[in-house]
């Protein structure tokens, strides 16, 4: 990975935490890492139902990219994230389970020639 496509994906990951945290999701862990991969970001989202742990998954693109950021995502990743936030609530969750359960969700961040970057927020992208 170039240093160009990381500081884009750390741009991106900014972007994402701060449109979480203005729609009221607490952060609880961001570049969560184990063997089988990476959570980009954790979250509590305060549901009137009951709170949903959130695990996001942001992709970042440059304004006029071959592939929008909901394009990224394809079967064989889906599984992996879903793996990938079950093992985190078994190592890091401490307590009962959120009553909203579990939700994959996806944070496309489209980063503007010009202006703020344009974030767009899927939840339940990912079955």
């Amino acid at each position: 990975m170039t240093a160009r496509t990381q500081a884009l994906g750390a741009y991106g990951e900014r972007a994402a935490v701060r449109h979480l945290e203005q729609a009221g999701l607490r952060i609880l862990d961001r570049n969560w890492r184990c063997r089988a991969g990476e959570l980009d970001i954790v979250a509590l989202d305060p549901l009137p139902g009951g709170s949903v742990l959130a695990v996001c998954e942001v992709k970042t693109r440059t304004e006029g990219g071959r592939q929008s950021p909901s394009e990224a995502i394809d079967e064989t990743k889906a599984m992996r994230l879903a793996c990938l936030a079950e093992r985190w609530v078994t190592e890091r969750w401490s307590g009962p389970p959120p009553p909203g359960g579990l939700r994959i969700d996806l944070i496309g961040v489209v980063h503007g020639r010009r202006g703020p970057a344009r974030v767009t927020y899927l939840r339940g992208a990912v079955a």
